[in-house]
């Protein structure tokens, strides 16, 4: 068992610094905790789905200094509008 958090966003047309900040929060939520991995899309609305060990390793996440400021910035420039929503995975398979 893990958890799952889905961010998913529509976007603004400001460009400018969003990529840099994107790639820098990857980077900076692999180095957390917790953390287990990451999927993501993009077309008329953003998908972002990254995995974790626990509650707990997430609310460490959110509370990032670094991500917190992401966060501002997504909220004042790059999205119109977002929404998260965290899931406990229960099972998985693949093929």
């Amino acid at each position: 068992m893990y958890y799952a958090v889905i961010f998913t966003s529509t976007r603004t047309e400001v460009e400018a610094g969003y990529t840099e900040m994107a790639i820098k929060m990857v980077e900076l939520a692999k180095a957390q905790p917790g953390y287990i991995g990451m999927e993501s899309a993009r077309s008329e609305i953003g998908i972002t789905v990254s995995y974790w060990e626990s509650l707990e390793a997430i609310k460490n996440w959110k509370a990032n200094m670094e991500h917190l400021e992401a966060q501002e910035k997504g909220r004042t420039t790059w999205y119109k509008n977002y929404k998260v929503r965290i899931a406990k995975v229960e099972r998985e398979y693949e093929f």
